[in-house]
Order: C-alpha cells, then sequence, then structure tokens
C-alpha cells in the first residue's frame, strides 16, 4: 500500500515494522521496510508453503496440527493440502484451528485457541457454550507462540526471496525488528500480556524492556481505520465534517469503532464513542447452520454427512446467499445420494431462504443495534459506515446492513476487494502513520477503598455492621469503588488521570507501606458518581483488571498523632495514575518527599484467570 501523502520515515535508523494480523479463521503478514528520508511502503506477504494460489491471497488458514509428542506438524495452508486428514488420522495428529466442530474425529480437536485468549464476560457466554478444549498438554499462549513462530518464518523467507539480497538485508534488520499484532477491540491489557508472553516465548523479542518495547499491539478497528484513510476510502466522507464507522465483521468478533477528523493538515482522528466488540462473527452463522442440520437431519443416514455439508455450506452458500424467497442448494454428495423427504436430491440438500437467513440474524441483528448505539453515543453525526472483513464478502450482511439504514440518511459501503488484508496493511499503518490521538474509554476504572464513617449518611448507617477502627484512629467503612477514570472519557495519549490514596499502619516497617499493592478493577455498569459502595451493582460488573505494585522501601516515613489514645501511626500517601491514550494500559504508583513528586517504575501484574 503505497501513499504518496505520507512523509517520508524521520527516524535515523533502518527497520522493519512486521505485523501479524492472527484472526478466526484466517490470518495475514503485512511488513514495511523503513528507511531514513524514504516514503514508506506497506507491502502484503502473499506467498506462503502449500498455497494453492501463489501471489494472488494474502491470507492463511488458522489452523495447526501436532502430532503426540507435541511437535508442529501442519501449519496454515499446508493443514488443507490433499491428502492431511488421511494422513493425520494415521499418525494420530491433533488439530487447533478456530472452526466450531461438534463431530470431532479420533485424530483431532477442533480448538479456536486465540478464543481461548478472550476476556471471561458474560456477554460472551455462548462462546464458552461452543468452543471445544485445547489440544491434550497445551496451552493457548502455546499454540498462539507456535503460530506466530510459522508467521514469523513466512515473513523471513518472503522477504529473503523477494527482495534483492534478501538474506542480507533479513540478518541486517533483525536487531530492527519492530511487531505489531492485532486483536478484537473487546481484549485488554489481560490479552495483550498473553500475547506478550507468546511473543517472548517465540524468540520474536527477548523478554527484557528493551525487546518488550519493540511490540505493540492494535485492536482490530483502528487497524481498519488505517485501512480505510490509506485506500482514500474515508475522503468524501470525511468532507462533510461528519464522523465514519467502521464496522470489521470478521471470522468470531465484530467489532465497531467511530471517529471523526480533527486536523485535515495532519490527518488526526479521535474516537467519539467507546468502541464495541462481539462475538458474533461469520463462525457463529455456521455454527446456527450445524444446529439446524443437527436437528433436520437426526436420525437419518445422512448425519454422518453433517460436518461435510457444513463444509460446503461454509465455502459457498454462506457467502453467495442474498435473498431469503430462493432456495439454498448445497452439493454434498453424488447421484445415489436422495431423501425427497428430507429435500436431498442427486446428492444436493435444499434449503429453503428463510431457514437459511435465520443463520445470519442473531450476527445481523447484533451489528443493526450496535450501529444504532454508537450514533446514539457520538455527539457528532455520523455519515458513513465502512464494512470490512472477511464477513464482509456475505452478500447478505451487506444487504441487511445498507437496508436497515438506507432511510436514515446513513452511508453503508464496503472496499470492492483486498478487505481480507484490512486489519494487517491497517496495523502496520497504525505503527507509521500514528492517525488516532485520541480514544473513548470502553468501562470505567478504579480501586476498592474505604472511607471515614458517617452516622448521618444512610448509607452509611445502612451497612454499620461494617466499620471498623483504622490503626490512626478513625472510625471507616469499606466496600466503596473509587473511579480514577470515567467511562466515556475522552483520552489523549498523553492525558493522565490521577487520584489521591494514602495507607496506614501502625508501623513503619508494614509490608503495606513499604511495597505498595494496589488492585485496579474495571466497572461496566452504569453508576456516574465518583464514588459509590460496590454492594449496589451486580457482581459481574466489576472485574479485576490488573495489579500495580511500587517499591517505597527507602521512603522516609515519620511519625503521626493517633487520636483515642492510640499510639503513633504511620502513613503513605499516593497517587494511583493511569494512562489510556495509547492501545496499553500504563499505570504508575507517585508520591511526594520533601515536597518533590517521586515516581516508581510500578509493575503491572495481569489477573489472567
Amino acid at each position: 500500500m503505497s501513499n504518496p501523502s505520507r512523509p517520508p520515515y524521520s527516524g535515523t535508523q533502518r527497520k522493519l515494522v512486521l505485523a501479524f494480523d492472527v484472526g478466526t479463521t484466517f490470518s495475514g503478514i503485512s511488513y514495511s521496510i523503513l528507511d531514513p528520508g524514504q516514503v514508506p511502503e506497506i507491502r502484503g506477504v502473499t506467498r506462503y508453503p502449500a498455497q494453492e494460489h501463489v501471489g494472488g491471497d494474502s491470507k492463511i488458514p488458522t489452523i495447526i496440527y501436532y502430532d503426540r509428542q507435541g511437535a508442529v506438524r501442519a501449519v496454515g495452508a499446508e493443514a488443507m493440502r490433499d491428502g492431511i486428514e488421511e494422513q493425520a488420522e494415521d499418525e494420530e495428529w491433533v488439530k487447533a484451528e478456530w472452526q466450531v466442530a461438534q463431530h470431532v474425529s479420533n485424530f483431532g480437536f477442533y480448538s479456536r485457541f486465540k478464543l481461548h485468549l478472550r476476556p471471561k464476560s458474560k456477554s460472551a457466554g455462548h462462546v464458552r457454550e461452543t468452543i471445544p478444549p485445547l489440544p491434550e498438554g497445551k496451552t493457548a499462549i502455546q499454540i498462539f507462540a507456535d503460530f506466530l513462530r510459522y508467521l514469523h518464518q513466512c515473513a523471513k523467507a518472503y522477504i529473503e526471496e523477494t527482495h534483492a539480497n534478501g538474506p542480507a538485508l533479513w540478518k541486517g534488520l533483525e536487531a530492527q525488528t519492530y511487531f505489531v499484532l492485532t486483536h478484537p477491540n473487546g481484549w485488554e491489557g489481560a490479552q495483550q500480556s498473553l500475547m506478550r508472553k507468546a511473543a517472548a516465548a517465540t524468540g520474536l523479542i527477548p523478554d527484557t524492556p528493551q525487546g518488550q518495547a519493540r511490540l505493540s499491539f492494535v485492536t482490530e478497528g483502528e487497524a481498519s481505520l488505517h485501512f480505510c484513510i490509506q485506500s482514500g476510502l474515508t475522503s468524501e466522507a470525511m468532507k462533510s465534517g461528519k464522523g465514519i464507522m467502521i464496522v470489521d465483521a470478521g471470522g468470531g468478533t465484530i467489532d465497531i469503532s467511530t471517529y471523526k477528523q480533527t486536523s485535515a493538515e495532519v490527518k488526526s482522528f479521535e474516537e467519539i464513542a467507546a468502541p464495541q466488540c462481539h462475538f458474533q462473527g461469520s463462525i457463529f452463522v455456521t455454527r446456527k447452520a450445524e444446529e439446524f442440520l443437527e436437528t433436520f437431519l437426526k436420525g437419518s443416514r445422512f448425519v454422518d454427512d453433517i460436518p461435510l455439508i457444513k463444509k460446503c455450506f461454509d465455502k459457498t452458500t454462506k457467502l453467495r446467499f442474498r435473498k431469503e424467497d430462493e432456495a439454498q442448494y448445497i452439493k454434498f454428495g453424488t447421484l445415489k445420494d436422495r431423501d425427497p423427504k428430507l429435500n436431498i436430491r442427486s446428492g444436493q440438500l435444499k434449503l429453503l431462504g428463510t431457514d437459511v437467513a435465520s443463520f445470519f440474524e442473531p450476527s445481523v441483528k447484533c451489528i443493526i443495534e450496535s450501529i444504532e448505539q454508537q450514533c446514539a453515543a457520538s455527539k457528532t453525526p455520523i455519515a458513513s459506515v465502512f464494512l470490512v472483513g472477511g464477513f464482509a464478502a456475505s452478500e447478505w450482511l451487506f444487504k441487511q446492513i445498507k437496508e436497515a439504514f438506507s432511510e436514515k440518511g446513513l452511508d453503508v459501503s464496503r472496499p470492492d476487494s483486498h478487505v481480507n488484508k484490512a486489519v494487517a496493511d491497517g496495523a502496520v499503518s497504525f505503527y507509521i502513520d500514528h492517525f488516532v490521538a485520541a480514544r473513548v474509554s470502553k468501562v470505567a476504572y478504579g480501586i476498592d477503598i474505604h472511607t471515614n464513617y458517617q452516622p448521618t449518611s444512610p448509607e452509611h448507617r445502612l451497612r454499620a455492621h461494617t466499620v471498623f477502627e483504622n490503626d490512626d484512629g478513625q472510625i471507616e467503612i469499606p466496600g466503596l469503588f473509587s473511579t480514577i477514570l470515567s467511562k466515556d472519557t475522552t483520552v489523549s495519549e498523553t492525558t493522565e488521570f490521577k487520584r489521591s490514596y494514602y495507607l496506614v499502619a501502625a508501623s513503619p516497617t508494614d509490608p503495606i507501606l513499604r511495597l505498595l499493592s494496589i488492585l485496579i478493577k474495571c466497572y461496566k455498569g452504569s453508576a456516574k458518581a465518583q464514588k459509590f459502595f460496590v454492594d449496589t451493582e451486580p457482581d459481574d460488573a466489576f472485574s479485576t483488571l490488573c495489579h500495580v505494585r511500587a517499591d517505597t522501601s527507602q521512603l522516609h516515613i515519620s511519625p503521626r498523632k493517633s487520636g483515642k489514645g492510640r499510639a503513633r501511626h504511620y502513613r503513605v500517601d499516593f497517587d494511583v495514575i493511569l494512562s489510556f491514550g495509547l492501545t496499553e494500559l500504563t499505570a504508575q504508583i507517585a508520591w511526594k518527599e520533601n515536597g518533590v513528586e517521586k515516581r516508581s517504575p510500578a509493575e503491572i501484574v495481569y489477573d489472567l484467570d
């Protein structure tokens, strides 16, 4: 992707940027070699081992085969070549992939391994119900690492083979290779931490602060925005001064992001609504079809053909279906396969168009409702919606979304080509061009606290049985949530959100004063108050984000007088500082010593359970 309006690379050192888009069903690689003073060009890897259409496809299936000893035997297009299933069965390989499957043969598991990294939210309950187990002895991190290693090998082979003096070029850039990994809009710090572990396990980067600095993340929605900008798709929409919406319809997730342009001169954008992520991608349409087939063909001689029928539906019917008043035919057998009662003739299964439409209904409804919610949340009117991603190729999906908003003045369009490389190319553009300067927080962030008991407060009196006396003699009441960053807040990359707290103890050597450990939580509810009681909200409104730790062992702590005849106590005042302007959380603990603010390099430990 060459862009003449992109300025020359201003760095002083040559580097390679590699973006890996590990998708639900397919994965891709894009890259750019940055030469000082030269305009960067984004390229895609279009040649992979065992790929049928060399040079014509920029993605490979997200599949890995393992043998019984846990060694990788086939990946990507290699895992789809003719005869692979027979070899896998003979040698008892196991298979890790994204596809939903209930009919599992004795040689393999169907495991959508990346979805095992997903946030464990209530809204993704249907994912938990259908997601198969991982291959025995393998963790999601290990499988993800193996797939990243394979993508890295493919990138190496492609660059060495297509560039002049390729092997020397690759070797010279190895220490200056920067990686960008994409992930769904709904993934946060915990999932990024797992992906970091996988990247370090592969040897892509050293597991050091310097090595970790060579790895960055971008949401699929923001990567798609960068692709649309660089492809010129947003130019007309931006002339009106209105906002644009990116609907990245992929295999597993639907990622929806909304932006407006804040500066035409430097192409600066900001989010104008909190991005959304829903597990309603194309694999769930296939799953609905499979459920229908299991019921429809139950007890018939064709029940064993369901995996094949589902595969044929996935490759043809799902993409070309466009009218619910037209019957759909799935070719799966021979002329001898016939059962008029089941609408099977000459090896073809006839499905009513209304039945096929019902398979799409949850995904269509989800997208329409999400677009409406984004429009309602944005203070800037939305002019255009861009439908990208592999699922965008569905004629029925595009038709339904376009018709739903045609009378509301909202233009819905999709790129006519290369939708499958939007995220990978956009991820490289994110690194180079960095168009988005401000984002909107999806949830609120804060910590649990206790506060002074106020006997005149009805809320406090209701919880009077929980009060306790602190080491400073104060009567305290626990169970409150203190918000540091509110939901739907626009955050620039330089914005810090700070709130002050303190801890007290009877001894200056008490561990709670010498190694501060603060548990930061996400709040997904609707309460707007800066401080409120946790028990007024449902349990699933809160989730643990991370622990922030800081070493204050060298801080001088003076004794303070305690009330009510108590001995002296010791107190540490500190600030918790959050920064969400980038695509990753950064957090610090700060305190003042002799009137000067000091900050500890905070350790962030994500809750990965």
